[in-house]
C-alpha cells in the first residue's frame, strides 16, 4: 500500500478506534477528550489531546488533574501523531513525565475473508468482559466498567469465543464494524501457540466481511513481537505507534 494510503488508513483507525473506545464517562477540557472510565483499559481512562485550545498547557494539565483526581484515577495523557500540541510529547518529557505501555496500530487495506472460518460462539457484553476479565486477572470494579463501556459503546460490540468440541475456550475477541472498517479488540488465546488466535482473527473478519467491512485495523503492544508476526501473517501492516504519559512512577 503506498505511503500515502497508510496514512489515510492510519487516521481511519485513529479515528474508528476512538469511538470504539468511548466510555460513558467522558469530557471536553479545552479541545482534550478526558475519559474517566473505572476500567483496565487505558484507552477508557486516558486524556486524547485532540485540538489546541486555548488555555496555557500548565493550567490545561491542571484543570485535567483535578478530573482524574475526582475520579479517583491517576492523570495519563495518550500521545499520538496527532496530539496538539504538535510538540506535546517533547513538552511532557521536558516535565519529567515518564512513557507508558506503547502500542502499535496495525491496518489491513483488502479485507479478503477465508472461505471456510472457524466457527464462533456469540458472547453478550457481560458474558464476554467477564470471560476476558478473569483471563487479565482484572477486578469485580474492572469487569464491571468493561460491560458497561462495550454495552453503551456509540458503536456496537461483538464478542465471540472459539472453542474446542468440548465447549472449553482457546481464544476470544471482539469485534467492531464501523462503515467499511472493523476494529480487532482483546484478541486472547486461552492456549497460546496453537494458532487459535489466529483462527479466531480470521473468522472475526469473515464474519465483518459479511457485514460490509472491507478495511480493518487493530492495535497491538509495541513489544509484542510475537502477535505482531502473527497479524503480519494475516496482511496487517504497521500504521503508526502512540503511547502514555503520566507524571506518575507506575502507571497500571
Amino acid at each position: 500500500m503506498p505511503e500515502t494510503g497508510i496514512q489515510a488508513l492510519a487516521l481511519r483507525a485513529e479515528h474508528a478506534g476512538l469511538d470504539a473506545s468511548a466510555p460513558p464517562q467522558q469530557a471536553d477540557i479545552d479541545g482534550w477528550l478526558i475519559r474517566l472510565s473505572p476500567g483496565k483499559a487505558k484507552r477508557s481512562r486516558c486524556i486524547n489531546a485532540l485540538r489546541q485550545g486555548s488555555l496555557p498547557l500548565d493550567e490545561l494539565l491542571a484543570r485535567c488533574q483535578r478530573a482524574y483526581d475526582a475520579a479517583g484515577l491517576p492523570l495519563a495523557v495518550r500521545v499520538t501523531p496527532w496530539s496538539q500540541p504538535a510538540d506535546l510529547d517533547a513538552l511532557l518529557a521536558a516535565k519529567g513525565w515518564g512513557v507508558f505501555d506503547a502500542a502499535d496500530v496495525m491496518v489491513l487495506d483488502a479485507l479478503i475473508p477465508e472461505p471456510s472460518p472457524t466457527p464462533l460462539q456469540a458472547l453478550d457484553a457481560g458474558a464476554y468482559a467477564s470471560i476476558v476479565g478473569t483471563l487479565r486477572g482484572s477486578s469485580a470494579t474492572a469487569i464491571a466498567a468493561h460491560t458497561e463501556r462495550i454495552a453503551n459503546a456509540p458503536v456496537t460490540y461483538h464478542g465471540f469465543a472459539l472453542n474446542d468440541a468440548g465447549g472449553a475456550l482457546l481464544a476470544c475477541g471482539q469485534m467492531v464494524v464501523d462503515g467499511d472498517i472493523v476494529g480487532l479488540y482483546d484478541i486472547f488465546s486461552a492456549v497460546p501457540r496453537q494458532g487459535h488466535g489466529e483462527r479466531l482473527c480470521q473468522a472475526l473478519l469473515a464474519l465483518a466481511h459479511a457485514q460490509g467491512a472491507r478495511q480493518a485495523y487493530l492495535q497491538v503492544g509495541s513489544d509484542n513481537a510475537a502477535a505482531q508476526r502473527l497479524y503480519a501473517r494475516m496482511g496487517f501492516v504497521f500504521a503508526y505507534r502512540y503511547h502514555y504519559r503520566s507524571p506518575e512512577k507506575q502507571l497500571v
